[in-house]
This record gives structure tokens, sequence and C-alpha cells, in this order.
């Protein structure tokens, strides 16, 4: 069977390679949709789990960038039992030189040793670390102005995350100052085998304006991460939908260019149930090649997304093995469904008029 799904296949070059390419683009779309708003949220997440097991903001807030915490707290929160250590972070971001937004983050002194230094040494008092994506781009490489203030560049940084390679990381003081918060957020290290849930009960009981959560709590139900998904999810089903509808119309032609073909197997005595079972086999082999090639495809493009520099590594895919096997899933089904519903038109036409060369 799949030999002669092969040659029917290449006997019908031009249609073929428009189909595959009409696919290719609709699975490419789907890739890059899905796996950039996936990125984003890792991106989020593994700079949230990289420090801390319990992440406290303000109560009833819908992002962290508004979130406004007394870092007072700390020095409470550490004497609970079983919490090794508790660290704060603001999350902002301004202008610098060229660059029209760049994440500015402003942690405690205990904090700095997350940033992981290529050149130079952690800030001090009016000074910054800045990420090497950040620094790369910068037209003075020995100070940089946030908010109207000015500030040296003691060292450089590279991190795996890109809103951290792409960002600047100062002192949490100047930070507050700046940004007119005590703190975005305080993240709390536990003991391996504490009680979380104890630990946050006796954190709420500090502050009736603070909420803690786990941090895997939090990144599960973190606003922003759903409002992306939840986009991420419309988009692709636009993108299916498109293909689906760009696949059916493309397989109605080339099957009405077949159907001299359809009827004298038809004469012959072959099935309806067989001939639609020959194109869905076809439409099969279309799939795993386009999905293949789009595979592929969409690894080149996100190599190139990550190191654009006029990105600043704030944009990076991540194509998972779980999101792979369901866009697979996805293009099969889309093939399938689009070739099956001009499959039965044809095989139900009475073979005189398919032979005859009436329209179906």
């Amino acid at each position: 069977m799949i030999p002669f799904a092969l040659k029917a296949l290449f006997a019908n070059k031009l249609k073929t390679i428009l189909i595959y390419l009409s696919l290719i683009f609709s699975i490419i779309s789907i890739f890059l949709i899905s796996s950039i708003s996936n990125g984003i949220i890792s991106m989020y997440s593994s700079m949230l789990k990289s420090d801390g097991d319990i992440i406290i903001t303000q109560a009833n807030i819908s992002d962290t960038f508004f979130s406004n915490v007394n870092i007072n707290l700390i020095q409470k929160i550490n004497k609970i039992p079983d919490v090794i250590e508790s660290s704060a972070l603001i999350v902002g971001a301004s202008p610098v030189e060229k660059l029209p937004i760049v994440a500015i983050y402003g942690a405690t002194q205990n904090r700095f040793k997350n940033y992981k230094l290529e050149l130079g040494s952690y800030p001090e008092q009016n000074e910054v670390i800045v990420g090497k994506s950040i620094y790369e781009q910068l037209n003075n490489k020995n100070e940089i102005q946030i908010a109207n203030k000015s500030f040296k560049i003691s060292g450089v940084f590279k991190s795996e995350i890109g809103f951290e390679n792409g960002g600047v990381v100062l002192p949490i003081t100047h930070a507050a100052d700046i940004f007119n918060k005590s703190a975005s957020m305080i993240m709390v290290n536990t003991n391996l085998n504490s009680n979380l849930k104890n630990i946050i009960n006796e954190i709420k009981k500090l502050d009736t304006q603070i909420d803690a959560k786990s941090t895997q709590n939090f990144v599960d139900n973190y606003n922003q991460f759903k409002i992306i998904k939840t986009s991420s999810n419309v988009i692709s089903l636009i993108a299916f939908c498109m293909g689906l509808l760009g696949i059916t119309s493309l397989m109605s032609i080339t099957i009405n260019q077949r159907k001299s073909e359809f009827g004298i197997k038809r004469a012959l005595g072959i099935s309806t149930s067989k001939i639609v079972y020959s194109i869905m086999i076809e439409s099969f082999i279309l799939g795993v090649f386009s999905f293949i090639s789009a595979f592929i495809i969409s690894h080149i493009v996100l190599y190139f997304i990550k190191n654009a520099s006029s990105l600043q590594g704030y944009v990076n895919g991540e194509i998972s093995n779980e999101l792979a096997f369901y866009i697979f899933i996805a293009s099969i089904f889309m093939v399938i469904i689009g070739s099956i519903i001009p499959a039965l038109n044809a095989s139900k036409t009475d073979p005189v008029e398919l032979i005859q060369g009436n329209k179906i």
C-alpha cells in the first residue's frame, strides 16, 4: 500500500509540493507559538525556582511587578524553624541607552551568588552588574544610567535564563529608590524535609498584607503564565484551523483531478473504503514528512531567535518531547481530516460520472 501511495504522490508533484508546504507552514506556526510561550514561562519559572522553596508577594496583586513587600520581614522569617535563608528581589524595567526596555533586578547581597560572573566583581554602592547579552550592546561599557541615576558597571555575568542574561542587577537599596518599593518578593530557602505548609502558615501570621506560597504552587497559579498559555493555545488553534482549511482545499483540487482514476477503481470493483484508505495513507505520509521538516526548521528558527541581539535574550523557545508529541498528533489529525472529506465525496460519486469527467 505504501509504494502505491508514494507513486500517487509523485504522480501529482505540484499539488503534493503545495500541500507539503502548506502543512509545513501550519505546523511551524504551531511549533513556534507553543514553544516560545513555553520558553517564556520556563525562563521565569527557573529564575524563581533557583532561589527559594517559598515565595512571598503582596496579597491580592495580579503581577509581581506591582507587588510591594516589607523587606524587614526577612529578619522575622529567618527566625522561623527550618528556614535556612531568605532573600529579596525587586523586579522592574527601564530603558538603557538605545535599548527601549531592560529588565532591572534589585537583589539582596546573599542573592548575588546566583549570578555567575565572567568579568569584574559583584556590585557595591552605586554599582551594577549587567548580563552578557546587554553588555555586548552597550556603547559605554563602564557606566549605565537608570532612571536619571548613573551606576558604575562593576561586573558582567552570564545566565542560561534569558531574562537574567538580558538584565541589570543592582543592590536592592538602589532599586527601592528607583521603583519606590521595598521588595517585589521574598524568597525563602528551607531545610530539605521541612513542612512547607507549617512554615507558610507561620509566615502569613507575620503580616496580613502578604501572600506566601510554595514556589511550585506559585508558578502553577501565576496569572501571567495562565494568560500566556491561554493566548498561545488560542493562536495555535487558529493556525490549526487555517492549516486544515488549506489542506482541505488543496486536497479537493487534487482529488478532483484524479476523478478518472477513482472512477476506474470503482468500476473494477474496488470498494469505497479502500479508496478512502489509500488517500489517508498518502495523507499520512505527507503529514509525517511535513512534521519532520517543520520540526527541524523550527529548531533552526528558535536558535536564531535565541541568539538575536535585538531580542536581548528575552524570547526563547523550548520544544519539549511532550510538545513535539502533541503537535505530531495534531499534524496527522489535520492532514487526515483535511483529506478524508474530499475523499469520501469522490468515492461516493457514480463511477460513470467520474470516468466521464463530470464535476464532483
